[in-house]
Formats: C-alpha cells, structure tokens, sequence
C-alpha cells in the first residue's frame, strides 16, 4: 500500500475545506449566468470535479495550484466558457434582483433589465464576449483565452458586440 505525501493530503483537505465555503458561491455564480437551475447545478458540480482533478495532478507532480476563491472561480469561468462554447443555447443573462427599497434605485434597476433584454436579442457569440468582459470583468485577453480566440479576433468582436448592443438598446433607453 502507497501512502499519499504530504503535499497531497493537503491539498485535498485544502480543496475540501473551501468546498464548504464556496459552494454557494460557485452556484450563484452560474444561478445567476443559466436560465436553468439543472444546467447551474451540473456546471457547480463540474466545477468542483475539475478543481478537485486539476488539483490533484498539480499536487502529483509537487505543484498544486493556487487553492482560494480566485482559483476555483477561474474553474468556473472556463466551465461556463465549455458549456457555451459551440452551442446553439445563448448566453445565459443575470436574473434582475428584488426591486429595490428606495424610489431612486428604479431608474436604475429599469436600464439593468432593458439591457439585459437587449443582451438577450444580440447572437451568442455577442453575448458571450460581453458577459465574460462586462459581467464577468473578464480582460480581452481572458475572453479570448475563454472563448477560444485570438485577442485580436476578440477585440474584434468586443467592437462589433458593442455596436450590435447599441443598435438594438431603445433611444433614451437611459432613464437617469
């Protein structure tokens, strides 16, 4: 029988220490990304077994990655990016949160869900390149390495993205 070394064994205890932690976070991240609990539910669970197997062979060779938030949130911007990947389904687009308390949050709660619909119309590889940088506060290089671009081919698309957006939003769509 082998023994697991060290290095090993704390990465796994590492990674199941911030299971507990993350959980809610990583499945907000996609609850709020999918128009589909499942799909939120099966992306949470891919996440956590890539993390698990990423990690695992880092820890193998001596060189675990980075285990924090950070880290395992990147795990999911890339499931998010396979899942969306050459698929026909768009991009999925934040639920609008509980109308705010105060009058004066309305205006803009009202321009969040007008430009969310308006991302809803726009094709999926516009979408994607907006959620990953806009949403996701992706940098173009990050969108590219995500979307599986060039960061020229993606800055060209951010380009024509946002055009497509500025087209399809309502004259006087801003309400402040």
């Amino acid at each position: 029988m082998s023994a697991q070394p060290d290095h090993q064994r704390d990465t796994q205890r590492a990674l199941l220490a911030l299971y507990d932690e993350a959980l809610p976070t990583v499945y907000g991240y996609f609850a709020r990304r999918c128009r589909d609990r499942g799909i939120a539910e099966d992306l949470t669970s891919e996440t956590f077994l890539a993390a698990f197997q990423t990690a695992g062979a880092g820890a193998q060779r001596g060189a675990p990655p980075p285990i924090g938030m950070p880290w395992l949130l990147g795990v999911s911007r890339h499931k998010l990016a396979d899942h969306y990947r050459g698929r026909p389904d768009p991009v999925p687009v934040a639920e609008p949160p509980e109308p705010p308390g105060g009058a004066d949050d309305w205006d803009a709660e009202l321009d969040r869900m007008i430009a969310e619909n308006v991302l809803a119309k726009l094709t999926e590889p516009h979408r994607a390149v907006l959620v990953l940088r806009y949403m996701d506060d992706c940098s173009v290089s990050e969108c590219a390495q995500l979307l599986g671009r060039t960061v020229h081919a993606t800055e060209a698309l951010l380009v024509r993205a946002k055009r497509a957006f500025r087209k399809e939003y309502p004259e006087g769509g801003s309400h402040e």
